[in-house]
């Protein structure tokens, strides 16, 4: 494996153009010659970005944007209107980069949905995670199951305010009806970093599981995702 030179990556000094840097130091050239895993963040990045400006490289945009949002996981934590904020990124930047970003989630969380069996809290953790762990608002999922517990529907309910979701029993019960579920698991994120449920989530577990008895599509857990982690209320003994 070709070593990094230790300004491998850097911005160069004064602007010259990516496509006047030699052969095999242009952050295209190399992916193609050694694959994605030798480059650097910001080499992938300006690969997403593709033009600089005429006072930065491509490359130079790339640095100034980590810098701002520290790294990859700040830059999935970022929306569109916030992206465009940071000097070079306009709008068909901003979509471009947020794409990429979402295509990664799914690829880390899918799972053939006609293989995917949910038996316990850590199955719905690994599956919603990385959906979930970036967001700067709370989600809120429903998780429609077979009668073997297999994965029928994945599906976004609703999105709240910076502290709150909303979502009311009718909404989440019409959803699984609709997915002809033989039971449901609701999972939703707490954007503060504390995966520990409210009243408010406890109080929404407890109307979920009487509608639930009632329709008879029973409730088998709520999920709380918080960064890497997770609370199960099933697990706590509010189901």
């Amino acid at each position: 494996m070709e070593p990094m030179s230790s300004d491998r990556g850097k911005p160069a000094a004064g602007h010259v153009r990516i496509k006047d840097w030699p052969a095999d130091e242009r952050p295209r050239e190399r992916l193609m010659r050694l694959g994605p895993q030798a480059l650097s963040d910001a080499e992938l990045l300006a690969i997403l970005i593709r033009a600089g400006t005429r006072e930065q490289t491509a490359l130079d945009l790339a640095h100034a944007i980590l810098a701002g949002v520290q790294n990859l996981r700040g830059l999935a934590a970022r929306n569109a209107r916030e992206l465009t904020r940071l000097k070079g990124i306009g709008n068909a930047k901003a979509v471009e980069l947020l794409a990429a970003v979402e295509i990664g989630r799914r690829i880390e969380a899918f799972e053939d949905p006609a293989k995917s069996i949910i038996r316990t809290p850590a199955d719905v953790g690994h599956r919603m995670i990385p959906l979930l762990r970036d967001r700067a608002t709370e989600v809120f999922y429903l998780i429609a199951l077979d009668a073997k517990n297999g994965l029928k529907a994945e599906l976004e309910l609703s999105r709240g305010t910076l502290n709150a979701s909303l979502v009311h029993p009718r909404e989440v019960f019409k959803a699984a009806i609709d997915n002809v579920a033989a039971s449901i698991i609701v999972v939703h994120n707490h954007p503060s970093g504390n995966p520990e449920p409210s009243r408010e989530d406890i109080e929404i577990t407890r109307q979920l599981v009487e509608a639930g008895r009632v329709i008879g599509i029973p409730l088998h857990d709520h999920v709380i995702v918080a960064g890497n982690g997770f609370v199960s209320l099933a697990e706590k003994g509010l189901i």
